[in-house]
């Protein structure tokens, strides 16, 4: 698509301004207030002066024995000696369990931890396979194929028979169905539920076997 420029020659007046400072307005150097309904963010741990119970546990590695109990006021001396804060780990303890350290760098290593706990965290994947109670030798062994390949890949298996209409009445006839599949299967999946009719399907769990 053609773009059509068009250029338009402006003459530009120079006015020489003068500009006054505007006068400072009232109030001018003090604390802002906050606005009307803003909620003040809450740090997740209890610090320094907020730690109000009378004694304390403090861990750590510069804490002779690992641990030790305290009052509060010794343990926040302690912290500002090392230019440090005193934060509260495990308030429901008794007494609560404070450590001495920076609390940024303590923030951004919870922060780091729950990141790697959650790239740890194993993500289970589940493929369904849907067959009729009268599914020919064909469509089984293509579906008993794909039901193969997800298992090798990691994933769970919900394998179903849905009846319609009246077709209800081989009922039967699709729990062995469903009994043949995971005997088909038994050498990289086990049954973590079996074959289970809950209104017009009947349903059953595979899940992969642990690889030796």
């Amino acid at each position: 698509m053609d773009v059509l420029l068009i250029e338009e020659d402006k003459t530009i007046n120079t006015v020489k301004k003068t500009y006054r400072p505007k006068p400072a307005p009232s109030g001018a150097g003090q604390q802002r207030r906050p606005y009307p309904g803003r909620v003040e963010k809450e740090a997740p741990n209890r610090i320094n002066e907020r730690i109000t119970v009378p004694q304390v546990r403090v861990v750590g590695d510069g804490v002779e024995g690992g641990s030790a109990v305290m009052p509060t006021s010794q343990a926040l001396r302690l912290a500002r000696e090392q230019e440090l804060d005193l934060i509260e780990i495990s308030p429901k303890a008794e007494p609560p369990v404070v450590r001495i350290a920076d609390y940024q760098k303590f923030l951004y290593q919870q922060k780091r931890k729950a990141k790697e706990l959650k790239a740890k965290a194993v993500k289970v994947t589940i493929k369904e396979i849907r067959f009729g109670p009268q599914t020919d030798d064909h469509d089984y062994n293509f579906k008993l194929r794909h039901a193969q390949n997800f298992i090798n890949e990691g994933a769970k298996v919900k394998a179903y028979v849905f009846f319609k209409g009246r077709s209800i009445v081989f009922k039967e006839q699709g729990e062995i169905l469903l009994l043949r599949f995971a005997t088909d299967l038994e050498e990289i999946a086990k049954v973590e539920m079996m074959p289970k009719l809950e209104g017009k399907r009947m349903t059953m769990m595979l899940a992969p076997k642990p690889k030796k």
